[in-house]
């Protein structure tokens, strides 16, 4: 596949992607009203196999903008509302003793938790314990899961989609820094327009929204997929990715000023591997064979901003990370 993207083949590749991907954007826009970026910036994760975490206010349609991605890849999906409660074996599954109808015999079964699917929706994933959060993050880096001792793997594509509530911080536990760098992106998702919102309303309250069935054939997203990671990348492009994550750090002789007052501790290498990766998607979405500097630009944000420690400096003087990230691309 990284050979056909090099020829003259390149643009009909491109095109057969296109055609594919816009019957998913399609479908997508069919649902969910007035939220194509972060529509997109959904798409670019799924493409690209990556996590991602959704924070918005209730009612802003993310469990049904997450439904609907998993049925637009006929994706199995599953649903985990995280509580204090929630303990690591309500997520991985757990042994139990049981007895074989057949023959008899009594042995230990696993019996298969919710994150054995293609598409988890880890529903207000801050107010699990810490506990609860290493088993999710043992299933997002490894893609398997450890149970009594057997490691059980984890059927590919597999990706979390995690919510959060930016209002209710009472009762939360704050992600662990290692977990913030295992979700590609955070996409906040803001209020519909006017005209979005009666869109909205008037979708509502008639007919129950119907979530349009599959147009793909079950493994047409992993050659999808297969398509984005063989796209070639210009060095130019990679340069600024990097370049881009180095001055988030405060102790980068390119950092800018603001950096070196108002942040802790900056973005590390899977930062600029997500960048290039993400610039790669787009770039097909937008019917390009091969990304540019523009590409990196419009993914940085979501990229960077919860890879950006702030410190209490920026807190006090009520410096947000996405000014900061505004600074450094500007620079």
């Amino acid at each position: 596949m990284n050979s056909s993207l090099e020829t003259a083949d390149a643009q009909q590749v491109t095109e057969i992607f296109l055609e594919q991907v816009q019957s998913v954007r399609q479908q997508l826009k069919q649902t969910i009203v007035g939220q194509d970026a972060v529509l997109d910036q959904l798409l670019i994760c799924a493409l690209t196999g990556s996590h991602a975490l959704l924070v918005g206010a209730p009612g802003l349609a993310k469990t049904l903008m997450v439904k609907t991605l998993a049925n637009a890849f006929h994706w199995r999906f599953s649903r985990i509302q995280f509580t204090p409660d929630l303990m690591p074996s309500d997520i991985t599954g757990y042994e139990l003793l049981a007895r074989e109808a057949s023959s008899g015999i009594t042995e230990m079964q696993f019996r298969h938790g919710p994150v054995f699917a293609n598409l988890v929706l880890a529903d207000e994933i801050n107010r699990a314990a810490p506990k609860t959060q290493s088993a999710l993050l043992e299933a997002m880096a490894e893609r398997h899961v450890t149970v009594g001792g057997q490691t059980y793997p984890l059927e590919e594509p597999f990706l979390v989609l995690a919510t959060q509530n930016p209002i209710e911080q009472e009762g939360t536990y704050p992600l662990p820094e290692a977990q913030l760098d295992r979700f590609m992106m955070e996409i906040h998702i803001g209020y519909p327009t006017r005209e979005q919102e009666k869109e909205i309303v008037y979708k509502t309250t008639a007919e129950p929204v119907e979530i349009p069935e599959s147009r793909l054939p079950g493994d047409a997203f992993l050659k999808l997929r297969r398509t984005v990671r063989a796209v070639p990348v210009p060095e130019a492009v990679v340069d600024l990715a990097v370049d881009l994550t180095i001055r988030s750090r405060p102790d980068s002789e390119t950092a800018p000023e603001t950096v070196s007052n108002y942040v802790a501790f900056g973005a590390g290498p899977r930062g600029s591997q997500n960048l290039v990766l993400a610039a790669k998607a787009r770039a097909l979405l937008e019917g390009r064979t091969s990304p540019i500097p523009a590409d990196i630009e419009a993914v940085a944000l979501p990229i960077l901003r919860h890879r950006i420690i702030m410190n209490h400096r920026a807190i006090g003087d009520n410096f947000s990370v996405d000014s900061l990230v505004d600074s450094i691309l500007n620079r």
